[in-house]
């Protein structure tokens, strides 16, 4: 069931860089984490738990893919993921390049700044969903 107002049910969530039927994944506009992307689930859905052992494994196969196309491309210094939902609680995995020099390291990227970031470039979207469709494949 889609409830309405469910932001990711209406809405990509961002960039749409790849999807199957089963989830999409998206890059998320932020000036300050430019290679700042999320796995979100097609259907509606809360909680891990909500889906059966086979749909759970294969979305962290997506989740997994997205880090490791992060790491080829962007190359940093750590790979976040997180799957929060509290205000969106439609499931989905935040999955986030890292660099020791943005405003927040090593803090998450929700904490308040603790100096100015260094400005990096977003990923080219084309090879990121190139990359994404080779790790799925």
């Amino acid at each position: 069931m889609t409830p309405a107002g469910c932001e990711l049910c209406e809405q990509p969530g961002g960039l749409l860089l790849w999807r199957d039927d089963f989830c999409r994944v998206v890059r998320v506009a932020s000036e300050e984490f430019p290679a700042f992307c999320r796995v979100v689930l097609m259907r509606h859905v809360r909680e891990m738990t909500d889906l059966a052992t086979p749909e759970r494994e294969r979305l962290m196969r997506v989740v997994f893919a997205c880090e490791q196309a992060l790491r080829e491309l962007v190359g940093p210094d750590k790979v976040n993921l997180a799957s929060l939902g509290n205000q969106t609680p439609h499931l989905h995995w935040h999955v986030i390049a890292r660099f020791a020099d943005d405003s927040r390291f090593p803090d998450p990227v929700w904490a308040t700044p603790r100096r100015p970031g260094a400005r990096r470039v977003a990923p080219d979207e084309h090879a990121l969903g190139a990359a994404l469709a080779r790790l799925l494949a």
